[in-house]
């Protein structure tokens, strides 16, 4: 089994602005205040707005270390609409309906499993997995005329990239992931190999918060020294209010340094670009991120609701069976340790504070400061989509 020997690197642009702004006690700003009405995290109407819109982009919904073999399935529930999600025989991925064309119910009922049939329960439709054909009907020739080229599971644009696998409801028939992406977030995120990585770690949460306030806390610069304090938790591993912000599009990283590579800056130490010492979070608009740590890659699906004041958090941590030790497990253990614990018994908690608040008093507006570019991305690309 090999051994990862180091760290990856990181852009040397982005660390020489961390060391400044270390040295200068400062960080990434623009030149005004933004004002976010309050209404836009507890309007049905708006959050109605937001899942169409959603509905429009590739969407991830899954990883292909989940069905590895030809044959295997996984099912997904995504805003009310249920995914059959299929491995094929000649290696590619495929998605329908799970849903019969003949009354509506589902064909399959399990999250995940192997089969090369799905049969509706309540009436006994069959459909092949390799196209969704609908087979022979046992009673057809009491049934009447079924036109069975025109019966199957109705199909949905789906593509695999970089391992994780993605759909697309837009009905755009010409669009590619990796062209919706573009070659900056594919330079960020082909060092990972997150297309040979396994799901180490997989749960899911649904939350009383709206969604944008879920992606707000995970890529906020402010607060851990706050929210997160404590020895060995958030705030005593990374630095509050330094931080660097490189959009890419509609997308976006955000990186903070670690304490240790201020506590090199100060010992005057040679210094590499690297995550070692440097965390980082992605945006890949709309509803998705990932965060990187040395040895493994912790991604994040935040599914907004009908309900404004509901989502659902889908959290993966992916690492590469390759280099998998055990030293390597207890540290991605670790990991998730201290992200549970930040997650649902700090963050969480401070949002669903934030969302009774919001819902109690709509009016008026949530400020973001000059200092919190990264937290306001999302917030302007929506509001660009939306014609606000």
């Amino acid at each position: 089994m090999a051994v990862l020997e180091s760290p990856i690197e990181l852009d040397d642009e982005v660390t020489s602005r961390l060391i400044d702004h270390i040295r200068t006690n400062s960080t990434d700003m623009l030149d005004d205040e933004m004002l976010v009405p309050i209404s836009d995290f507890t309007c049905p109407k708006r959050a109605a707005e937001e899942i169409a819109l959603l509905k429009t982009y590739p969407l991830m919904v899954g990883h292909v270390s989940e069905l590895p073999n030809p044959g295997d399935f996984i099912t997904r529930l995504i805003f009310g609409m249920n995914l059959l999600i299929t491995h094929k025989k000649d290696g590619t991925i495929g998605a329908f309906r799970n849903m019969c064309p003949h009354r509506g119910g589902r064909v399959e009922q399990k999250e995940a499993g192997h089969k090369w049939i799905f049969m509706c329960q309540y009436h006994g439709w069959s459909f092949g997995a390799e196209d969704g054909a609908l087979r022979p009907l046992s009673y057809e020739r009491t049934y009447g005329p079924v036109d069975y080229g025109c019966t199957g599971l109705k199909k949905i644009k789906t593509e695999v990239y970089h391992g994780m696998i993605f759909v697309d409801f837009s009905g755009e028939a010409e669009r590619r992931v990796e062209d919706f992406f573009g070659p900056e977030v594919e330079a960020q995120l082909a060092p990972w190999r997150i297309a040979d990585s396994s799901i180490y770690i997989d749960r899911t949460f649904t939350v009383p918060i709206n969604w944008k306030l879920v992606v707000d806390g995970a890529v906020d610069s402010l607060h851990a020294q706050y929210l997160h304090p404590g020895p060995g938790n958030v705030g005593s591993r990374t630095l509050t209010n330094v931080a660097v912000f490189r959009a890419f599009g509609k997308h976006g990283r955000l990186f903070t340094p670690r304490t240790r590579l201020k506590k090199l800056v100060e010992e005057g130490a040679d210094l590499i670009s690297s995550t070692k010492y440097v965390a980082s979070i992605m945006l890949l608009y709309p509803n998705a991120l990932m965060a990187a740590a040395p040895d493994h890659v912790e991604f994040w699906t935040v599914w907004p609701s009908a309900n404004p004041a509901e989502s659902t958090i889908h959290i993966r941590l992916f690492a590469r069976p390759d280099i998998l030790t055990p030293e390597m497990e207890e540290r991605i253990n670790k990991s998730w340790d201290i992200l549970e614990n930040a997650a649902v018994n700090e963050d969480w908690p401070m949002e669903t504070w934030i969302q009774e608040n919001a819902t109690a008093w709509p009016n008026g507006h949530f400020r973001y400061g000059r200092n919190e570019v990264s937290a306001r991305h999302l917030q302007t690309e929506l509001a660009k989509d939306l014609g606000r």
